[in-house]
Parts: structure tokens; sequence; C-alpha cells
């Protein structure tokens, strides 16, 4: 381009050339060894599904605004990008369309790098992997076996959900309504040994790093508390009627008299001797609970068991009714979602229990509300206080016996009907516990629980281990050998990758392929070298991605999972970018495994946390369109004809409904790489930071895209206007209209700056937009002008990359706008000269004037009185006082 080229800017021309400059010169390139200070910018990696989406632009166009910044700044910036690859799509685009998962995989990778590189991100491709290949997985299984040897993994006997017909374990969010989401078939719950990730080792400090992230979202850090559920309660024995456990404790002088009838004695000896030897021992003891409530036990009506208890299993084994309703409770899954949404179901075992306190028996139900998965998997009913209780108990016919008495109520009157009451009050009904308040009588209860010996204060978790087995093929397999004589024993990391096999793979037959494969689960077991077989799970596909960004910044190595010492002084990721609905699951397995690679060795990361600022974006969104009949129409098939929509395809009427996220069932996407063909890839950034706090969602328009569009060709008129010079040259002895240029510019660039350290894009834009229109109206081509389009230029670098390089030229900067430093702002500039003074009469605004900012005292006075809105106000009156507050105000007092 030569100085005095005008001619209009060509997207299409100018953005290709500028990325194969950087591409040339591999100037996003981290340099681990660099002297520079560290800043670690990542965005949550793409699952490769074949097309990036709007979604995904707006989602790396806010790391990249991020690390172009921290790098004009003069951090060295490591921004890389890999997949999230294994996963269940590959299977079912290969059981629908053919071929492998491991070619639909790497295709869609290759598919999707393309249109990310023509999007001019800032990124290291030189770290890119993909979790499917055998380098990562291989270094994944050498974790799994360090997290072994560290008792993190171990194995168990678990509850699943089986879908009979697709032959294997679905997620709960795979139950829909009981049935498999795809067979349909009524899903069963089957007990099957699975491999378990000891999460729940790290509870507490879990639940205690979250005070320290305080660049995190707060309704994402409420989330996993929330999760983790940390709870203060007691944990005690309710015994079987007739039967006590220990004689130190039926002489015990704080025990109560069994209140049963020669009926109920005579029927729970009867039904519990029934139980097998090993569930008659278990069920003599008693039955255990866990409630933070204790202060409510006077409103005990019943106990409840979970379908899943083990009494229950053993009462099912001689009873064909209790086994039929265990059945039932199974088929509405395990999820404390379906559960709670689920009609409450219940089962009288005619068992009785003494209440602790009073003596008298209470009933012992199996219902389907009963988690076993946490506490003990039993509880004791409070009806007049827990809703969930209520609702059983009143559907039972079971007593209801307030015993919290809110403020304001009567104790002889007060009474709970149809909702259940879980506000503060006054304990009542409750014998010794009358009169105090919850938290004291939460401790007075565990105290005399305690002295009776039937329990102890304990601290819970509704956090449970974290089961990873999956009956999958495309998945990091399990590095697990099955020996009959040897037992269960790690492969060797000699051995490592256990590797997927390419051939022989079918996905039309139910079930794992890996389970009929003719060689993969065949192997010599390392201990004794006798016939043995491999372990066929795979596993969850949250563990790829939880350990990703240690790889990301310790490198692709071969022997270990990735440098430590690289690894240790990049991380924890500075700052992390992704969407709310990974707030528990992904980012609490990811602030689990990063403790577990400090405490296996692997890592020197003190904190344990992985990503030290986290942001989560907002959706983008379009409007749906339908035709006539229904369908859903691409919104690049719309368009504006004689004031109504219609089908470019079929020239007829076309319905606009609502404005929902992109989907490519409702057809409302819109494909990135037609606007970077139509108006360029910066176009496409720009809108996407610019309409909307980044937080919130943003509604995809085509009149805001050519907003973007017609903005850019502004800001190259600008540039193309002026001759060639030093865009980075300080215009100091500026006056008159080019000092308030000056001024101008940087207090717009205080506020750009301020906007993107803030997660605020969309104000740095205002700023930006503010700032050219300045330039605009500005007519002189001098220093003033040439600094402020300096300015402007590298400003609006993060958001609009190609554009800025090419202006940069244009201005005659040197080298790569890239690599120019980060606008210093002069604080002189941000000082007024004058500022507006509102003038009060009385405490009302009459008027206001504009003076020096260093004017004295008096003179504002003089001058505030002269003003002639001041003087009609106060016609007549006479000045009693004038309060001048410096800087702010002034308030006239007169009568």
């Amino acid at each position: 381009m030569s100085e005095k080229d005008t001619s209009r800017y060509n997207a299409a021309e100018v953005e290709p050339r500028w990325q194969n400059v950087w591409a040339e010169r591999d100037v996003y390139r981290a340099e681990d060894e660099s002297d520079k200070p560290k800043f670690y910018a990542l965005e949550m990696f793409p699952y490769p599904s074949g097309r990036i989406h709007m979604g995904h632009v707006r989602n790396y166009a806010m790391g990249d605004v991020v690390a172009r910044y921290k790098k004009a700044q003069g951090f060295e910036v490591l921004h890389p990008m890999g997949w999230d690859a294994f996963g269940m799509p590959a299977e079912n685009a290969a059981k629908e369309n053919g071929g492998h998962p491991k070619d639909w995989t790497y295709g869609n990778i290759d598919a999707m790098r393309a249109p990310m590189q023509r999007l001019g991100f800032a990124l290291d491709w030189s770290r890119e992997f993909a979790t499917c290949d055998e380098a990562y997985y291989k270094q994944q299984q050498a974790i799994f076996l360090k997290f072994w040897d560290k008792g993190l993994v171990y194995r168990k006997t678990a509850k699943v959900n089986w879908d009979p017909v697709d032959n294997t374990v679905l997620a709960n969010e795979q139950v829909i309504d009981g049935k498999g989401w795809r067979s349909g078939a009524v899903v069963e719950q089957r007990d099957m040994d699975q491999w378990f990730f000891k999460i729940t080792n790290y509870a507490e400090e879990l639940l205690e790093g979250l005070d320290t992230l305080d660049r995190w979202p707060e309704k994402v850090r409420t989330m996993q508390a929330n999760w983790i559920g940390k709870s203060e309660g007691l944990e005690m024995r309710f015994e079987f009627c007739g039967f006590t456990t220990a004689i130190e404790r039926r002489n015990s002088e704080h025990l109560v008299a069994d209140k049963s009838s020669p009926e109920i004695l005579k029927n729970n000896t009867e039904v519990l001797h029934g139980l097998s030897e090993n569930c008659f021992n278990e069920a003599e003891q008693g039955i255990e609970i866990f409630t933070t409530r204790p202060d409510t036990l006077y409103g005990a009506s019943f106990i409840a068991l979970s379908p899943d208890h083990p009494i229950t299993k053993g009462l099912a084994k001689t009873n064909s009714e209790i086994e039929a309703f265990h059945k039932k409770c199974a088929q509405i899954g395990t999820t404390e979602e379906a559960i709670a949404t689920a009609p409450k179901l219940g089962f009288d075992t005619k068992l009785k229990v003494k209440h602790p306190f009073t003596g008298e028996p209470l009933p012992v139900w199996i219902a389907n509300f009963v988690l076993m998965g946490y506490g003990t998997g039993a509880i004791f009913g409070c009806p007049a206080h827990d809703q969930r209780d209520l609702d059983f108990a009143r559907k039972y016919d079971l007593d209801v016996t307030p015993v919290v008495l809110p403020e304001g109520e009567s104790a002889e009157s007060y009474d709970v009907e149809n909702e259940a009451y879980t506000g503060e009050g006054i304990l009542f009904n409750s014998d010794f516990l009358n009169g105090l308040a919850k938290d004291e009588g939460i401790s007075a209860a565990i105290s005399k629980i305690e002295d009776m010996g039937l329990g102890k204060g304990v601290t819970n978790y509704r956090l449970r281990d974290w089961g990873v087995s999956r009956q999958r093929y495309w998945g990091c397999p399990i590095p697990v050998i099955h020996c009959e004589d040897c037992g269960v024993l790690p492969v060797p990391e000699k051995d490592l990758p256990v590797a997927l096999p390419y051939d022989d793979i079918d996905l039309t037959i139910p079930g794992n392929p890996l389970d009929r494969h003719p060689t993969f689960k065949h192997v010599d077991c390392p201990k004794c070298g006798k016939a043995a077989r491999r372990e066929t799970d795979t596993l969850d596909t949250f563990a790829d991605s939880s350990w990703y960004f240690a790889r990301f910044a310790g490198g692709n190595t071969d022997d270990r999972p990735f440098d430590k010492k690289a690894a240790s002084e990049w991380l924890p990721v500075d700052q992390y970018v992704g969407g709310v609905e990974h707030a528990v699951l992904h980012l609490l397995y990811a602030r689990f495994f990063t403790r577990g690679l400090r405490d296996c060795g692997l890592l020197n990361l003190p904190s344990g946390e992985p990503f030290a600022g986290l942001f989560t974006q907002g959706m983008v969104t379009h409007a749906v369109y339908t035709d006539e009949n229904g369908n859903f129409v691409v919104p690049a098939d719309v368009d504006e004809k004689d004031g109504k929509l219609i089908n470019l395809e079929t020239g007829k009427p076309v319905h606009k409904g609502d404005v929902i996220k992109m989907s490519k069932s409702k057809k409302n996407v819109v494909d990135p790489d037609d606007i970077i063909k139509t108006y360029g890839a910066d176009v496409a950034r720009w809108f996407v930071l610019s309409d909307s706090p980044p937080e919130r969602d943003v509604e995809w328009t085509e009149s805001g895209v050519v907003g973007a569009w017609r903005f850019s060709k502004k800001v190259w008129s600008l540039v193309a206007g002026v001759e060639k010079g030093d865009p980075m040259v300080v215009a100091a002895n500026a006056s008159g209209e080019a000092l308030e240029l000056r001024r101008f510019a940087h207090k717009a660039m205080e506020k750009i700056t301020s906007g993107i350290e803030a997660f605020r894009f969309n104000t740095s834009v205002a700023q930006i937009y503010e700032l050219t229109n300045a330039l605009s109206k500005y007519k002189t081509n001098d220093d003033a002008k040439m600094e402020a389009l300096g300015i402007l230029i590298r400003s609006i670098a993060p958001f609009m990359p190609h554009l800025a390089e090419e202006c940069w030229q244009a201005l005659g900067g040197d080298e790569l706008v890239y690599h120019a430093p980060w606008p210093k702002v002069d604080e002189d500039m941000l000082v007024e000269d004058t500022i507006t003074l509102p003038v009060q009469v009385n405490g009302k605004r009459r008027s206001e004037i504009n003076v020096p900012a260093d004017m004295a005292k008096d003179d504002i006075e003089a001058l505030a009185r002269a003003d002639e809105s001041v003087v009609r106000s106060i016609e007549g009156l006479t000045i009693r006082k004038v309060i001048i507050v410096p800087g702010r105000i002034v308030n006239i007092v007169a009568n």
C-alpha cells in the first residue's frame, strides 16, 4: 500500500495477509524462559463437532482481547488451543453415518481449526493437542496410576442406570421419564463394579478454597459450595422396639423406657429374625440416621429408609411386595432432581423403632425420596418442618407435630396444615428443649443423644466420590488388568499407553465394543504371567478436561504428563473464560485434579487452584424463523420484501419467532464463515464484543453487523486521510483545539483500559466510538491528531487486530501493532481545566456555572451571585450564607 492510498478497506485481502505475517513470524508462541512477567489466558477448549458457531466466536474473542491486551502491557502471554475430543457424539456419528469415531473426530478438528485461524485469534498453535491423541491419554493413564498409588482411586460396587436394549450405563441426565434417551427402554437400576476418584478427600479444602477465588463470579462459588454441601449435624441410632444393643446402655440412667405394645414387640422380633444373619446383625444395631436438625426430634413421626438401604434389601428377599416396590422406585432415576419431582411413594414395613426421648414407637417406612448416597440412607421424618416429609405424611396419614413456634404465634393454637414451617422460632412441644432457639436446641439435643450413647455430633458433606467408569469405546482406556489369581492390578507404566484399537470396532451392536474385541481385553498378567483380562471401561470424559490446562502450560512431553517447572510457573490460569453450564462439574473436577497432581508431586501449586480468574460469558441468540408448515428456516435464507419476511428459496412467507440461543435444531444459527466472507473476521469479533455486557446474552442482528462493518470503514478512512508519521508521537506542546483532542484521547484511553480490566468490553467499545467521532471532527493533520490516532489504533488492536495492523502500517508504525506497547495515559490530561458546579438556592437547584478548576471561593461566590437564574430566585430575599463545597456544589441560603 502506498502512502497516499486511500482506497476502500478490503477485509478479504487484508485479513489473510496479516494472518500469514503473524504465522510466518510465529508471534503468538509463548516462551517458557522469558524474563517478562507471565500471563496465562485460556478459554474452555471446544468439542470438535465439525463447525464453529457464534458462541465460539464470542468466547474466544473475549479471551483474545485479554491476551492481546496483556501482551501490549509487556507480559509474556500463553494463549493455547486444543480439542476436548473424546465422547458420545463421535460414537453416535459412527452409528448413524458409518465410518470410525477417530476419523470423524480428526476430520472435524481440521474443519474447525481453519475458521478459527481465519478469525485471527492470537493462539499458540504450537501447543495444540486433542485429548484423543495417544500421547495425551497415555499421560492421563499415568496420572490415573499415580492417583491410585496415592489412594485417590478405588473400585467398588455402585448403583447405575442400565439400558437393557443398548446394554450400557446411562448418566442420570440420559434417563428421561424412566427410559433410555436413545432406546426408549425402561431403565433398570443395577449394582456394578465401578472406578471412582476419591474427590471427597478434598471436600473441606475444596470448600475453603472458594474463599480465595475472589475473581470468580459469586454465583459460581455459591453453586460449588452448595454442591459440596457441608453440614454440621447429628449421626444417631434409632433402636428397634424390643432390641437393646448393649447391657451398658440397658442399665444407663439416660435411656427411656420402651413404650411399645406387646404386639409391636412380637412383630419386630418376627420380622427382624426373618432376615439373614448379616442383615439381622446390622438391623440389631438399630437404624442410623444423619440430621442437621436434631432440635426437631420431638416432631419425629416416622423413620424412612432408602429403597437401597441394606435393611430394605434384606426385607425384600422374603417379602415380594417390598421387592416390587423397590423395582418401582428404581425406574424413577437416581438424581436428586428426578426424585424431588417424582410423586412421593412409601411402603410401611410394619417395623417400629423407639423414640430416643419419649420411648414411643415410630413406624419405619421405605420412601422413594430418601437417597442412599447422602448421609446414611435413612432419615427421621419431621413433617411439620420439612415440606417433603409433610407431603409424605399427609399422603399416608402420619402424625404431624409442630415443634418450632414462629414469632407471634400461640403455642396453644399453632398448627401446620399443608405448608411446612421452615423458618426461625422457639422450640415447644419438646420437653427439655422448650424455649430454646434453633442453635441452642441443636447443641442441647446432640449433647443428650451423646450422653445416651446413641450418637455423636458430626460434619457431613453432600459431595460424593466421582464415578468415572464408562462402558464406551471412544474414551481413555482405564489402565487396569484383572487376574483371577492376583486380583486387580495396574498396567505397568512401561506398557502405557493402553491404546484404543482402531480395527474391528463395531458400534452398531449394543454394548461396549471393547468387551467383544478379538484382542483388546486379552492380556497376560504382569505379575504371574497367566492369561488375564484388560479393563474395558473407559474414563469419564470430564477427566480429559480436568488437567489439559497443565499440559498446555507444561508442553507436549512424551515421558511425563507435563514439565513440572514450566507448568508450575504458568499456573494458575490468570484468566479462564467459559460457559456457566460448567460451573460445578468441570470446574470442581479440575480443582480436584490439581490438588491430586500437587499431592502426587507432579505439580508445584500449593493452593491447588487451577484458575485464579474466571469469567462466564453469555450466549449468542437469534430470532427463530418458521415457514407456513412450521418448519425452521435458517436466517441466511430469510429476506424482507414489501415489508414482509419471505424464504429466499421458495418465495413463501416466513414467521419470525422468539429470540433464543442459537441452536442447530432450531436452525437459528449464523455461520461465522459467511460473516467472514461478507464482512471480515474483525466485524464478527467487534459485534459479539460490542453490543452488550459480556456476561449477558447478545442478539445477533444483521443491522448490528452492518453497523460494525461501517465502523471499520470509518476507522480506515480516518487513517487513510493522513500522511505517514509516528503514531507513537506525544504532542507535548499542544494547545487550543489540539490540547482538547489530547485530553479527550487520554480520557477515553483511561476508560478503555478500565473496561478491559473489568471485563466490560462493551464500555471500552463505547469509548472507542467516542474517540473515533472526536477524530472525525478534528480536521487538522498535526501531532495531536497522530497521537490520538495512535491511541485509537492500539486500543482497537485487541478487538479488530487485522484492521489495526493495516492502520498501524498506514500511519507509519514500526514493526507490528501486536508488539506495540499499550498507550500510557498522561495523568495531566485527565485534570479538568474547568468544572461545572450546580448552584442551589435554599437546597433547590437553580442554575450551574462553569469555572476554572482552581478558582478561589470568593470568585466562585461572586459568579454564582451574579447568575441571572440565581438573581431571580433570591429577589426580595436576604442572603444569609453561601456554602461552597470545592469541586462539588454552591448552596445559597436566603430568606
